[in-house]
């Protein structure tokens, strides 16, 4: 228990210092939601009923997918591990307090967008807000996974940021949250589903039904937490 509040500790004092999870995790996305709300309300009136949604799945797989891995990076790749070790710490537990600082601060910025898109834009809210935030946890919850992945797999800072918009970058670009997906070809629909962006934003936007979204996003994060739990063990060695 002692060697669990050690990692707790160190992994809040890394965040205190963070300026990567700053910009990822807030400033950027936040900054983008102020810019492009107007836009996108402006020249698509209808864009404010899924403002929240789209603007929400954007800022969360920006700051997971490319604030998380660089975290992974500095912990399993330098002194800190031995740190760990030293004090007894479990090899998950750097990869489970980063991915719950990821999460609690990416709830907080998607509470703020939730709060404020309707303030500012006049979007509209959720039409039920409980199932929003179970869509938006379980959401959280996988996109974090994935980039888990990433920062355990890729032990090279250079190459964590280079994989990190490799997955970002569809994430945003290919589910239909900036603009219908199907304005793209069906090849690269097909390759969007293959992201949790896809699913999530069909989950909180509640199209497509329960299942057939939540279903997808399970398998997601099997996948993604044995391909962590595979990482974690070659980071020991």
């Amino acid at each position: 228990m002692n060697a669990f509040f050690y990692g707790v500790s160190l992994q809040w004092k890394m965040d205190i210092r963070s300026r990567t999870l700053l910009l990822t995790c807030y400033l950027v996305p936040l900054l983008f939601f102020a810019v492009m709300g107007g836009i996108f309300t402006s020249v698509m009136p209808e864009a404010k009923e899924t403002l929240i949604q789209s603007m929400t799945v954007f800022g969360v797989s920006m700051g997971a997918l490319i604030g998380v891995p660089p975290s992974l990076v500095e912990i399993y790749g330098s002194k800190i591990r031995q740190v760990y070790k030293a004090n007894g710490v479990p090899g998950w537990l750097g990869f489970f307090t980063t991915g719950l600082s990821a999460f609690v601060h990416l709830f907080c910025m998607s509470m703020i967008l939730f709060f404020s898109a309707p303030l500012f834009f006049d979007a509209e809210f959720p039409e039920h807000p409980a199932a929003y935030v179970v869509s938006l946890v379980l959401f959280l919850v996988v996109t974090t996974s994935v980039a888990g992945v990433i920062g355990l797999m890729v032990k090279d800072q250079s190459k964590t940021s280079m994989w990190s918009m490799l997955v970002f970058l569809p994430s945003i670009l290919l589910p239909g949250i900036l603009f219908p997906k199907e304005l793209l070809p069906n090849a690269l629909q097909v390759i969007g589903n293959a992201f949790p962006a896809a699913w999530g934003y069909c989950l909180m936007t509640e199209a497509g039904g329960w299942m057939k979204n939540v279903i997808p996003l399970a398998v997601i994060l099997v996948l993604a937490l044995l391909l962590c739990s595979i990482g974690i063990r070659w980071n020991k060695e």
